[in-house]
C-alpha cells in the first residue's frame, strides 16, 4: 500500500472552481464545512439551528485520505469555518482543497480556520519523520477524538470559533454546548462503567486509531496488523504478530471498516482470538450517525468481544 501523500493540485479541482460567482462571507446560516463527521456532528451540536454542516468525509473513508470531489470546492469557497481535526490528520487531502477553495476566510491561520486538536497533548510523537518509516504523522497521534474526554476538547475549540464568528449568538450557542456536554459526561461514566470490567484487555488493530482510547478505558493496545504506518502487512509481520498476540494471550483483533477483511480475520483465527469491525467516525458501519451513538457501539462491541473471566 503506497503512502498516503498529496503532492499535486487536481485539475478536476482547478475547473471545479470556474463558473463560480461572488459570494457573500456571511449566510443566513453560519456555513461550516468539517473534514469529519465527529467533527461534523459536534459543529451541528453546539450550533443547533443557527449553522449549515457539511462534512467531507461520511464516516467509511480512510481519515487521512478522504477521496476528493469537485463538489467540495464550491461548498469550502462559501465557508464561514472549517473544522478540522489537526494534527497533519488531514494532510492528504486538505492542503489541495483550501488552495482550490480560493476562500480566504478558512485559511491556515485565519479565523475561519478551526483547529481542533488546540489543547490537545499528542501521544506518539515521532522522534524521526522519515517517510520510509511509513505514513508518519509529524505532530504525533491524530486520533484524540476516540477519547470522549478529549473529544470535549474539540468541542471547546468548535465551540470558541462559532462564538468569535457571531458573537450575538453567544448565549444560544453556550446553551447548546452545555445541553451537549451533560448528555456526553452522562455516556461517559456510563461507558468506563461498562469497560470495567474488560480494563487490562490487550487487543491489536489495523492502524493505530485506539492509543488514545485505550488509555482512557485502561485498555492495553499491544500494536498493529500494519508493518508501518500506512502500509500493508508482509506475510513476516503477520506471522510474528500471530506469534506475540499467542505469547500475550491477546484476545481481541480490530478491524477498522476503512480497511479489507481478510488479514484481520486470519490473524485473529490463527491467534485464537475474536475479530470485531469497529468504526472510526459516526457513520463507519450502520446505525452510529452520531459521536455518541458511534461510541456506545465501540464500547459494547468490545465489551461482547472480550471472553468472560472464570
Amino acid at each position: 500500500m503506497k503512502i498516503r501523500l498529496m503532492r499535486l493540485l487536481p485539475a478536476l479541482l482547478i475547473t471545479a472552481l470556474f463558473g463560480m460567482g461572488a459570494t457573500p462571507a456571511h449566510a443566513e446560516k453560519i456555513r461550516i464545512v468539517a473534514t469529519l463527521t465527529d467533527l461534523a456532528d459536534f459543529a451541528r451540536a453546539v450550533g443547533g439551528d443557527l449553522v449549515e454542516v457539511k462534512s467531507l468525509a461520511t464516516g467509511v473513508e480512510d481519515t487521512h485520505g478522504v477521496p476528493m470531489k469537485p463538489s467540495f470546492v464550491p461548498v469550502m469557497n462559501r465557508a464561514d469555518l472549517l473544522i478540522l481535526v489537526g494534527f497533519d490528520c488531514e494532510h492528504a487531502f486538505l492542503p489541495a482543497l483550501l488552495e482550490a477553495s480560493k476562500n480566504p476566510r478558512i485559511q491556515n491561520n485565519r479565523p475561519g480556520y478551526v483547529d481542533c486538536s488546540k489543547g490537545i497533548i499528542p501521544r506518539d510523537v515521532p522522534k524521526s519523520t522519515d517517510h520510509s518509516e511509513g505514513d508518519v504523522h509529524p505532530y504525533g497521534n491524530p486520533h484524540y477524538i476516540l477519547d470522549p474526554v478529549l473529544a470535549k476538547t474539540a468541542i471547546g475549540n468548535i465551540y470558541n470559533a462559532m462564538v468569535a464568528f457571531s458573537p450575538q449568538h453567544k448565549a444560544e450557542f453556550t446553551r447548546n454546548r452545555d445541553a451537549y456536554l451533560a448528555k456526553l459526561n452522562a455516556k461517559i461514566s456510563e461507558w468506563e462503567k461498562a469497560v470495567k470490567p474488560i480494563r487490562g484487555t490487550k487487543f491489536v488493530s489495523y492502524h493505530e486509531h485506539w492509543p488514545y482510547f485505550a488509555a482512557r478505558f485502561g485498555l492495553n493496545y499491544v500494536g498493529t496488523i500494519e508493518l508501518k504506518p500506512g502500509v500493508d502487512p508482509s506475510p513476516r509481520h503477520i506471522q510474528a504478530l500471530v506469534t506475540e498476540m499467542k505469547a500475550e494471550h491477546v484476545p481481541v483483533v480490530v478491524r477498522e471498516p476503512q480497511f479489507p477483511e481478510k488479514a484481520p480475520k486470519r490473524i485473529a483465527e490463527q491467534a485464537g482470538a475474536v475479530m470485531v469491525t469497529l468504526p472510526i467516525m459516526p457513520g463507519g458501519v450502520p446505525n452510529t450517525e452520531t459521536y455518541i451513538k458511534m461510541m456506545d457501539y465501540i464500547v459494547r462491541t468490545m465489551v461482547a468481544a472480550v471472553p468472560a473471566k472464570k
